[in-house]
């Protein structure tokens, strides 16, 4: 059902007008915005009119998106925790962005946050503040340690637009940006400068190999990716060792997972067929180390965006860098919101076909390396997820111990050092 919203104050349709052909440049800049994350908001007679929750900028000028929100109401829930509620148009199917208190707490009256990628590049660095100094200099611009997007951001955004209210340019750690001006020109001027400034070159990476990919192109549901830049993340060396160390934003869990799914060539070559049956769900896309990148057909548009994004950022972050990884317990939050609500979390079940997880982790595993290897990798993920490693490894031997003679041993090893 399309939005029905009460129409903006008389006298303030001009500068909603100019929000919206703001809101559709940004949001068609891949590199600034992707899918629905992003969000555009402006201050008019005691309401905040803000992008709605799941909507994507690049169609501000073609479709219902903007919703006005009561600001002493945003305010309340900032102290409060309450819940924020439309202020016009409740019959509206719109709802209010989780960073909606965000934009509230700022005091300037026009707000763009984007996931631009040359400001992520440097926001998930460890160093990120010393390194940017120099490049931001001249402009009143704060570095927010990385906080969850509600009202936990929206409390550190308050706190330095208190300590330094001309500020106006926010760096969100691990997060993106956000930047601030009197009226649309303004904000987009200033959005235009600072992206110039943090601005780095990609890395050059080794093209795919597509003749390769096309052991797994012959399965149903998989295709090549649309974007040549995906394939970086399977051909260069240094964006997979950076994945494989975990997240590094938001966007990456909620849109492809905790974990992204790397395979060695001849994995891809001879047995993808197998370890596609062993993997809790079907994944988005897969990383064929040296090789390439294929996705799922049943990929979404704003995973695809997602995909790309990652690629992009992953290809600017130099070898040295030291990086900050969102911990566990960030992701874990960042799943149970739901996030940005563009998408809903998918909770990967704890069994699949009735194998115990650990168990399919175990074999999973052991396509790519030794048996020793695989049996600690198995045990030290049961350890980490507070099971009974010895309940665990009872449960492979009887998964698996009709297997070898070799593996049998190895897990009565194993038992023998649990002190069983």
């Amino acid at each position: 059902m399309a939005a029905k919203l009460e129409p903006v104050p008389a006298g303030f349709e001009p500068e909603m007008d100019a929000l919206r052909e703001l809101s559709a440049r940004v949001g068609s800049e891949p590199l600034l915005v992707q899918a629905s994350n992003g969000n555009t908001s402006i201050k008019i007679d005691g309401t905040l009119w803000i992008k709605a929750s799941g909507r994507w900028l690049a169609n501000a000028t073609r479709e219902e998106m903007f919703m006005g929100v009561g600001l002493a109401a945003i305010r309340r829930s900032l102290q409060g925790g309450a819940g924020i509620s439309a202020r016009y148009g409740a019959n509206s199917d719109l709802k209010p962005s989780i960073e909606t208190p965000m934009h509230a707490a700022i005091p300037h009256r026009v707000v763009i946050h984007v996931h631009s990628i040359n400001a992520i590049s440097w926001a998930i660095r460890l160093d990120g503040p010393e390194q940017i100094k120099d490049r931001l200099e001249g402009l009143h611009w704060q570095w927010i340690p990385y906080a969850p997007s509600g009202n936990p951001l929206a409390r550190e955004i308050a706190k330095a637009a208190e300590r330094a209210p001309e500020t106006n340019v926010f760096i969100l750690g691990s997060h993106g940006l956000v930047v601030c001006g009197k009226d649309c020109e303004s904000a987009e001027k200033l959005l235009r400068e600072v992206d110039w400034r943090l601005a780095l070159p990609p890395r050059k990476f080794p093209k795919p190999n597509l003749d390769a990919l096309q052991a797994i192109a012959r399965f149903p549901g998989w295709e090549f990716p649309e974007a040549r830049g995906v394939h970086a993340l399977a051909t260069d060396v240094r964006c997979r060792n950076i994945l494989q160390c975990g997240v590094l934003y938001p966007c990456q869990a909620i849109f492809l997972g905790q974990k992204l799914s790397f395979i060695p060539a001849w994995i891809a070559e001879s047995r993808f067929a197998e370890w596609l049956a062993v993997q809790p769900r079907v994944p988005q896309f897969v990383a064929v180390e040296g090789i390439g990148v294929m996705v799922s057909k049943k990929m979404t548009s704003a995973e695809r965006a997602t995909l790309c994004a990652l690629a992009e950022v992953t290809l600017r972050v130099a070898d040295s860098a030291p990086l900050r990884y969102l911990t566990d317990r960030e992701v874990a939050e960042v799943l149970a919101q739901g996030a940005h609500g563009g998408k809903d979390v998918i909770v990967m079940p704890a069994r699949t076909s009735g194998v115990p997880h650990y168990v399919t982790r175990y074999v999973r595993h052991s396509m790519t390396h030794s048996l020793t290897d695989s049996l600690t990798h198995s045990l030290t993920y049961s350890l980490d997820m507070g099971r009974k490693s010895l309940d665990n490894l009872n449960a492979c031997a009887a998964w698996l111990g009709s297997h070898s003679r070799k593996l049998r041993s190895r897990i009565a090893s194993a038992r023998t050092g649990l002190g069983a």
